[in-house]
Formats: structure tokens, C-alpha cells, sequence
């Protein structure tokens, strides 16, 4: 499978990553083995988790994707052929978002342990911390780069403003910059991308993984109305797509679709594979059906119409 380069790093990926935010929630390690063997199997070979993936599940104290992932990697041996990204400073019980350098070098030791490795590929900051300096997160991530536990960091849910300032204390002070970042963004959300931050991040040559793909689920096509929000447990986060717009988006998946011989989830991954500024978009899987059509998608390839007919559609 034809790989991409994140960004300025050493990393190649391929053009679509896995999202570990359903392991240990809606997929049980069981299931979680069988889809993450699928999709190594199918050429693919990067994973996206948290520390704090499930942490919001009754009964979850958060870590548990990490841990499922690691015990995946011990059990199959295959730790140098896949690419770990992890994130660090949402709320696992301290009651805030924390990049504060303490917290890090401590988080870090734990998201080692739960994945059974020495080094983190790729570590984020999972969400601004306005109440610490870009220079002291930044200052700590030299330390883990230098100790060999970190390879590359990124950051996630920045705009572009907290990321041009994110770069600009890297460069003064000769620290590691931000070389990735994970932004929100799909077919029906587009706004917070699209325009200033997409054009910082071209311009600055980062690599970008998006999250929520199928906008919660909304774009798989199966919510075509507030009956069908009972489907999945995730079916209430789907409920603000349901109105005019998000009805164009999915007629516009529907045609597509059907010329494709393709199913409506399929294409708009593959929207985000072919859109400039992006490297590839998250997407995650609780059923081998799911991860088949995950595949699929990575080689649809989409025409400039039916770009320009899902373009409009999403405007």
C-alpha cells in the first residue's frame, strides 16, 4: 500500500489511521485483537489512542485502549510494524487538562507501561492547556526525545492562532516543534480546518490526521432521522447533523456512492484521503463488516465531479 509521509517526521503512514477510542468501550479486547489483525493485515500500520480512551465508560478509569494495544502488540510480536500515536493532558482524574512538564514526564511513564513499549512514534498534546507555556510543554517533550521515549509530537484541537504560537516559542527557543496535528474535520465539519489552519499547516509542512471521519457516526449514513439515533450508543452525538444541510451531504453520499458501487462511509474517507493539506483521517471500526469497508474506502479513488458534487453539498 502506498505509504505518505507525515508531515516533516520519519514517520510513513498509510493513508488512513485506526482510532482506538472504541477499545475497551464498544469493542472488547477480544474483538479489539481481531480488528487490529485485520487491519495490519490489509497493509495498514498506524494506530491513534489516549491515556484517557475510555475513561467516560462506567466502571473505566481511563488507559484502556493503550493497554488493549499493548497487549495486541506483545501477543503478536509486532511492535516495529506498526505506528503508535498516543496523546497526553486530557483529565484522568486530576480534574483538569494538564501539559504542565510534571505531569507529562509522569503521564508518559504510564502510557509506556500500558502499551508495553519503550518508545512512543508519535505523542500529542490532546487539548490546549492555556494555563501552562507553550516553552514548558515543549521544554518537556525535548527531554522524552532526548530519552528515547518519544519519537515525534503533535498537538490536537488547536486553532490557528494557539499554533503559530506553538512553532514560533519552538523556533526562538530551540525546542521541538509541533509536527502534527489532529484537528477535527469531515464532510459536514469543516469550518475550524478549512482556511487559516489548513494554510498554516501546508505552509509549514505538517502532516494531519483528522478525527471524527464520519462526523460521530452521521456520515456512515445509517442516522437518517431521530428514530434512527437509537442504533448505536452513539447515536444521541448525531442528533445536530439531522437538518437540511446534513440531508444534502448525505443525498450527495448516496449518489456517490452508487456510481462507486461503494457504501455511503466509504466515500467520505475517501474525500479526506484526496483533500489537499490532509494525510490521512482517523476512522474507527467495532465489526469486521466495518473494518472491510474501512479497506474499501483507502482504494476509492473519487473523480473531480464527484469532488465538486461533495464540495457544494458540504458548503
Amino acid at each position: 500500500m502506498q505509504k505518505r509521509r507525515l508531515g516533516s517526521t520519519a514517520l510513513e503512514i498509510a493513508p488512513l489511521v485506526l482510532g482506538g477510542n472504541v477499545f475497551g468501550w464498544t469493542a472488547d479486547e477480544k474483538t479489539s485483537f481481531d480488528l487490529l489483525d485485520r487491519f495490519v493485515e490489509a497493509g495498514f500500520n498506524a494506530i491513534d489512542t489516549a491515556d484517557s480512551y475510555s475513561r467516560w465508560v462506567p466502571g473505566n478509569k481511563g488507559g484502556e485502549s493503550e493497554t488493549i494495544i499493548g497487549n495486541w502488540m506483545k501477543a503478536r510480536g509486532n511492535r516495529d510494524r506498526v505506528i503508535v500515536v498516543t496523546k497526553v493532558g486530557s483529565d484522568m482524574g486530576q480534574g483538569k487538562k494538564d501539559l504542565s512538564a510534571a505531569y507529562i514526564e509522569k503521564a508518559v511513564e504510564a502510557s509506556l507501561k500500558r502499551l508495553q513499549t519503550d518508545v512512543i512514534d508519535l505523542y500529542l498534546s490532546h487539548w490546549p492547556d492555556p494555563t501552562v507555556p507553550h516553552e514548558e510543554t515543549l521544554g518537556a517533550y525535548q527531554k522524552l526525545i532526548a530519552a528515547g521515549k518519544v519519537r515525534h509530537i503533535g498537538a490536537c484541537n488547536l486553532d490557528a492562532g494557539q499554533l503559530r504560537a506553538a512553532l514560533d516559542v519552538a523556533r526562538l527557543r530551540d525546542l521541538p516543534r509541533y509536527e502534527v496535528l489532529q484537528p477535527e474535520y469531515n464532510l459536514y465539519d469543516r469550518s475550524a480546518f478549512d482556511g487559516p489552519l489548513r494554510d498554516l499547516c501546508m505552509a509549514e509542512g505538517l502532516g494531519v490526521i483528522s478525527y471524527f471521519a464520519l462526523a460521530k457516526g452521521f456520515l456512515s449514513g445509517k442516522y437518517r432521522g431521530i428514530d434512527d439515533l437509537g442504533k448505536s450508543v452513539r447515536g444521541e452525538g448525531v442528533k445536530g447533523y439531522l437538518n437540511p444541510r446534513g440531508m444534502r451531504i448525505l443525498a450527495a453520499l448516496d449518489a456517490v456512492s452508487a456510481r462507486h458501487g461503494a457504501k455511503p462511509a466509504e466515500v467520505p474517507l475517501a474525500w479526506l484521503m484526496a483533500r489537499p493539506g490532509i494525510t490521512a483521517p482517523i476512522a474507527s471500526a467495532t465489526s469486521a463488516a466495518q473494518m472491510d469497508s474501512l479497506v474499501k474506502a483507502a482504494s476509492l479513488k473519487l473523480s473531480a465531479a464527484d469532488m465538486a458534487e461533495l464540495d457544494k453539498a458540504g458548503a
